[in-house]
């Protein structure tokens, strides 16, 4: 096995939410934790504690309008000041009433324009802070048949899109989601990668695709939709989760640590793990019932181990088998590297970069959480009802 491959490690990053650190819950509660962040300020200095200790994890995606202050540069500022960077700026397009019946793909011009100039504010935010990445998951669609047209929602929303896009930087990136239900039923106006692409392809090279992996119907093979997205050149962004059946959100790699190696070993074939192939991998996580800075240390790690498993695939060995057809014998090459334990080799690394071996303990150890939860006794949480 390549153990020298590990060295690639050593570049390969993940960016955790800003919306991971306050309450969450499902849409039957939402729990409350001592020492949750009552300002984007806060969640940065939580977020901070994450990239400390996994030497791992320097980016902060905010999210609009959650994350929003009176002073980006200085919150970019302060960020920088923590070992940290802020990194994508997410648009909110599902908490006002106007987007009942859609955002960008509303029927109303005005709430169109509205939904357009929200995403106009994301960009001067990106410009602020140093962002380069705009992320829209559109939340817009229908319930039942008949309620709108279909095409007219897609020309809608190529319309409304294209405005969006023309505000951009020239290194500013589009990153457009897509989710095959939920909130609405009947039909989503970015179900799948598919349409996701379409509007890329429609907009330009700055437009790419975000997968999440909690996105897709049970039993849908994301590892090929990986491999398709990269033969494009057109996927910008992971948001890593786990799920048992839809979006649960879920530490990535909890429900099903084989996918995750999946989906990572061809992004290692393709070398998209490396920063020039300009692939953002991302947690998307809001952490319910366990602790927030543990739950995001633990997804980091989940992802370093999973990506070190693939690294050590013996490419050689993979292609000569299934080039002489040996079925079997190629299955094998992927489950040697699955099943090798990757953890101490991962903790002896961690060591000798002067970071702890077992980050989750060592964050128990050192009595940030209880120093935070005294700090922040007063004043409202942050997070969102569902």
């Amino acid at each position: 096995m390549a153990i020298d491959r590990l060295n690639e490690l050593d570049d390969f990053t993940v960016e955790v939410p800003s919306w991971a650190y306050g309450n969450a819950g499902t849409r039957f509660k939402v729990f409350r934790t001592e020492g949750v962040p009552r300002d984007p300020w806060e969640k940065i200095a939580d977020a901070a504690q994450v990239n400390a200790l996994t030497g791992a994890a320097p980016r902060v995606s905010l999210h609009i309008p959650w994350d929003r202050v009176d002073d980006f540069a200085g919150l970019a500022e302060y960020a920088a000041g923590l070992g940290v960077s802020i990194g994508g700026i997410n648009s909110n397009l599902f908490q006002e009433d106007d987007y009942k019946l859609g955002s960008l793909t509303h029927v109303d011009t005005g709430i169109r324009a509205r939904a357009i100039d929200h995403h106009l504010e994301c960009i001067e935010i990106m410009r602020q802070t140093g962002s380069k990445d705009l992320k829209i998951w559109l939340p817009d669609g229908t319930n039942y048949a008949g309620q709108d047209s279909l095409a007219r929602r897609q020309d809608r929303l190529a319309d409304s899109l294209e405005q969006i896009y023309s505000a951009l930087d020239p290194d500013h990136r589009l990153l457009l989601e897509y989710k095959f239900f939920e909130p609405y039923f009947y039909s989503m106006d970015v179900p799948d990668w598919g349409t996701s692409l379409l509007h890329c392809l429609a907009l330009g090279r700055q437009a790419k695709v975000v997968l999440d992996t909690g996105h897709h119907a049970p039993g849908t093979n994301i590892e090929f939709i990986v491999v398709q997205l990269l033969r494009q050149g057109r996927l910008g962004a992971f948001d890593f989760n786990s799920r048992y059946y839809a979006d649960d959100d879920l530490i990535v790699g909890s429900a099903d640590p084989f996918q995750l190696f999946r989906i990572l070993n061809e992004i290692v074939e393709a070398g998209a793990h490396r920063p020039e192939s300009g692939v953002n991998f991302m947690l998307d996580q809001c952490h319910n019932i366990e602790e927030k800075i543990p739950g995001q240390i633990r997804s980091v790690l989940n992802v370093q181990q999973a990506t070190a498993k693939a690294l050590l695939v013996d490419r050689t060995a993979l292609t000569e088998a299934q080039d002489c057809g040996d079925v079997l014998g190629a299955h094998q090459v992927l489950m040697d590297a699955f099943e090798t334990d990757v953890r101490e080799i991962l903790s002896d690394r961690r060591e000798q970069a002067g970071l702890p071996r077992d980050p989750v303990a060592e964050f128990a150890q050192s009595g940030y959480a209880e120093r935070v939860a005294k700090e922040r006794a007063d004043g409202a949480q942050a997070g969102w009802g569902a």
